[in-house]
């Protein structure tokens, strides 16, 4: 098959695909706005996870009104409400909101109109989060360093039973993870009965009412041993509750970049659960009911994830949680483009070297079948008067021309597919390369040279899209067309331009791969040709 063809076919195949994604947004999701606390009331008691209701208990020790505490490390600013102990704003210090803003990246927040919460307590016949009743107003002392730099925050409540609920948060130094120690001291004299959770809570749409990233998935995700890694949309949480029952696993929500998730380490059998509360989706773990003697005493402990899709970090935390950074259908490709890409980046320190690195190293790899895929080009070329002779031969008897044809072929040991295949296995490491850029919140906000400041986002100028063009027309120019119908000579000439205007929107690091390789393309095309008209074939 000539070249012509060949480009024309690998043009239609990416163009599906850039029809699909073109229309999205190239940018990270606008932040929440700052929290609200002051204005805003606490979450109310159909946030909580459905048990029996029971009657209100009211603590006189309980003081009358809640405030905000404010305890971090150097990778985390938290905000808890002491109105049930609720994480009601997170700030990833070390994430800008937007690039070049002084402003920090706020992933958990409670606004009038936007909530996303990380909340823990128990519920049940005694459970002091029990719908029905009013949530509880902890005490609090301020945070405390402990020896190894962390920070601890400790609430607590007693009832008027006599029965103590405590919240103990840890956060270590340069860590996402807080660790939340819910335990319940029964120091009444009758057995209660209750069910410690973990749960995340927000808002089924994002800030100022704009729209989901098309192009990233916003939702829900828990993991077991069963289910290694399940989606649960927001349209899910419309059409049905979740149950399973598990003894181990995580629950998270997703958006672009960034992660939170619950992950219980419990040792007894749990229910992973959801549930919609107005415009609030909520996803959670909780104990089967426990039984409390006199005196005696239960608790949880989980691990809160909040902040961005680390993989190691995330890896660290519970088994699958990295599998949050979601690389599509073609998640071995991404995985192993990225494992290189982060190798490369360790070597050079830019992410945009590291993918000039990369794509040195896929066009050299490819070279083998590039260099079948021209010497195919050119024996096809070769026989084009063969080929126009049996065409007058046998006129429009299709049958027997495509017969004498694949005689022809294998007598001249032409394979006219071999021109194909190389652009085949490009798609998939594009598509890839595609998800890697847009899933990686190591190429967020990350700079190349000059103009480009954001590998992430599409190149502001356009510079890089029309260097691809001409990169494109020039690749065209060195293989002379033999196509005779005016249509599809057109297509061919147009073609450029239309994967230009399409680059346009695409992340500038995408861009550059391509571009790159175009012109690692070129360079491989004159070898091959120079070697293949010493062979006699132009």
């Amino acid at each position: 098959m000539e070249s012509q063809r060949s480009l024309l076919f690998f043009g239609l195949l990416a163009v599906s695909f850039l029809l699909f994604s073109a229309w999205q947004e190239d940018q990270a999701p606008k932040p929440a706005p700052a929290a609200v606390t002051e204005t805003v009331p606490a979450a109310g008691t159909d946030y909580l996870p459905k048990s029996d209701a029971a009657d209100v208990v009211q603590s006189a020790a309980a003081p009358s009104e809640s405030r905000i505490i404010h305890f971090g490390n150097d990778v985390l600013s938290l905000a808890v409400d002491t109105r049930g102990g609720d994480i009601v704003d997170a700030q990833l210090d070390k994430f800008a909101a937007t690039q070049g803003s002084e402003e920090r990246f706020e992933l958990l927040t409670r606004t009038s109109d936007f909530a996303y919460l990380a909340m823990s307590g128990t519920v049940g016949n005694d459970g002091a989060d029990t719908r029905g009743r009013a949530r509880p107003i902890y005490n609090a002392a301020e945070p405390v360093t402990l020896a190894d730099g962390s920070q601890q925050l400790v609430l607590s409540y007693q009832d008027a039973k006599g029965v103590t609920f405590k919240k103990t948060m840890t956060l270590a130094p340069g860590k996402y993870v807080v660790n939340t120690l819910v335990e319940v001291q029964n120091g009444s004299t009758q057995p209660l009965v209750l069910e410690p959770f973990v749960q995340i809570l927000r808002s089924n749409h994002e800030p100022d009412g704009g729209a989901f990233m098309a192009h990233s998935y916003t939702g829900a995700v828990y993991s077991t041993e069963e289910k290694k890694y399940e989606k649960y949309s927001f349209d899910d949480f419309k059409k049905r509750d979740l149950k399973l029952a598990t003894d181990n696993g995580w629950v998270a929500m997703l958006q672009h970049y960034f992660v939170t998730a619950w992950a219980p380490k419990s040792n007894t059998d749990m229910l992973f659960y959801t549930q919609q509360a107005g415009d609030k989706a909520i996803i959670g773990a909780k104990t089967l009911p426990v039984t409390i003697a006199p005196q005696g005493s239960t608790s949880l402990s989980a691990d809160l994830y909040v902040g961005p899709k680390d993989q190691d970090a995330m890896a660290a935390v519970a088994p699958r949680l990295e599998k949050t950074v979601d690389y599509g259908i073609l998640w071995f490709i991404g995985e192993l483009l990225f494992w290189l890409l982060k190798h490369l980046h360790a070597l050079v320190t830019n992410w945009g070297f590291a993918i000039i690195l990369l794509t040195l190293i896929v066009r050299g790899a490819m070279y083998p079948l590039t260099k079948a895929q021209y010497t195919s080009m050119a024996k096809m070329r070769a026989l084009q008067p063969k080929l126009t002779a049996l065409k007058e031969r046998y006129g429009d008897d299709r049958q027997r021309m495509s017969q004498a044809m694949m005689e022809l072929y294998k007598k001249e040991k032409v394979n006219p597919l071999g021109g194909c295949f190389p652009l085949l296995l490009q798609m998939p490491i594009f598509i890839a390369l595609y998800w890697v850029l847009q899933e990686s919140v190591e190429l967020r906000h990350a700079p190349f040279m000059l103009w480009i400041t954001d590998l992430s986002a599409k190149d502001p100028f356009f510079v890089l899209p029309v260097l691809f063009v001409l990169s494109m027309w020039v690749t065209q120019k060195l293989q002379p067309s033999t196509i005779a119908d005016p249509m599809q000579q057109k297509v061919m000439q147009l073609m450029p331009v239309m994967m230009g205007a399409f680059f346009a929107f695409f992340p500038s690091g995408l861009v550059l791969y391509w571009l790159v390789s175009n012109l690692v393309s070129i360079t491989q095309q004159l070898i091959i040709y120079k070697g293949l008209e010493k062979k006699g074939l132009k």
